[in-house]
């Protein structure tokens, strides 16, 4: 138990880097060692602004369209080399987009409209796709007397789309719904960490990400909704004392794109402010590592 007056930190396990984000910064960094700069990314290669900047000093050069490479045609005209950086898991649905879509399906996409994962899907057959962001959303899809399928963004968890699937299930019957190797393993196991961590008497959740990681937020909120104060910070800027206030349990997380020397500087921080004590909450394993493409050996 702990004593009146006795600070500690409950730190999660899975935390920061998954293994997509792995791989999409190896493939940059293993590009500029091999070719030298620029090697331009279409899009940030992770929404984390410190790994952004980091490879930018190395000479990575971030674009939102390939006509910034300088003004011009396709890339592959210009004789530029294209590598593949995508997660394979996000891959993998997009080939579950073309398929469905491919075989006469509405394809039901559960996510977050703006977000640069269901804009790539839907991009796949745009006119068969339709994003579907809530329940209420669900109760208004009309796939017009054809068949529908369902897919997921990958950054969420299963509970996050559990209720939206039910509904469709409910209007349309019989679906196959989003399996668990349809979504992120990390997600889920970040989630699950953040669940233990507020379960054990966390009653302060601190969440290392930045404002634009789908996946940093969302563990704010399955805090929130376990009855824990939850903030995001950015690991970088000075610990606000002012948040440690009332709090003798303090959980400490971070997102899939949050590089861990981020998390051991907010450790270093709270330590300072009286929480030396750090126990590691550990809810999984996790042993996955994807093959980088061949075209970085090339």
């Amino acid at each position: 138990m702990t004593q009146n007056g006795h600070k500690r930190v409950l730190l999660a396990a899975p935390r920061s880097f998954c293994a997509g984000v792995d791989r999409a910064i190896e493939i940059v960094e293993r590009l500029l060692a091999r070719y030298g700069p620029p090697v331009y990314v279409r899009h940030e290669i992770v929404h984390n602004d410190n790994v952004v900047h980091r490879l930018e000093k190395l000479g990575a050069v971030f674009v939102e369209h390939e006509d910034e490479i300088p003004a011009g045609e396709n890339c592959e005209r210009k004789g530029l080399r294209v590598v593949d950086a995508v997660c394979p898991l996000v891959s993998k649905v997009h080939a579950e987009a073309r398929r469905y879509a491919d075989s006469g399906h509405v394809v039901a996409l559960i996510g977050h409209a703006n977000h640069v994962e269901v804009i790539g899907t839907k991009g796949e057959r745009p006119d068969e796709i339709v994003v579907v962001e809530s329940p209420e959303d669900a109760a208004r899809l009309d796939p017009q007397g054809r068949s529908l399928a369902v897919i997921t963004q990958t950054t969420l968890s299963l509970d996050d789309v559990a209720a939206t699937v039910d509904v469709l299930a409910d209007r349309f019957g019989d679906l196959r719904r989003p399996g668990a190797e349809d979504i992120c393993y990390a997600t889920q196991n970040r989630q699950d960490a953040v669940k233990e961590i507020v379960g054990r008497g966390a009653t302060l959740l601190l969440v290392i990400g930045s404002p634009t990681s789908s996946n940093a937020n969302r563990l704010v909120e399955v805090a929130t909704a376990r009855g824990a104060e939850a903030t995001l910070i950015d690991g970088e800027s000075p610990l606000d004392i002012e948040l440690l206030n009332g709090h003798q349990i303090v959980g400490l997380t971070a997102g899939a794109s949050t590089p861990e020397g981020l998390v051991q500087a907010v450790l270093a921080a709270l330590a300072g402010r009286g929480y030396e004590e750090v126990e590691e909450v550990t809810v999984a394993r996790e042993d996955v590592h994807f093959r980088l493409p061949r075209e970085v050996y090339a």
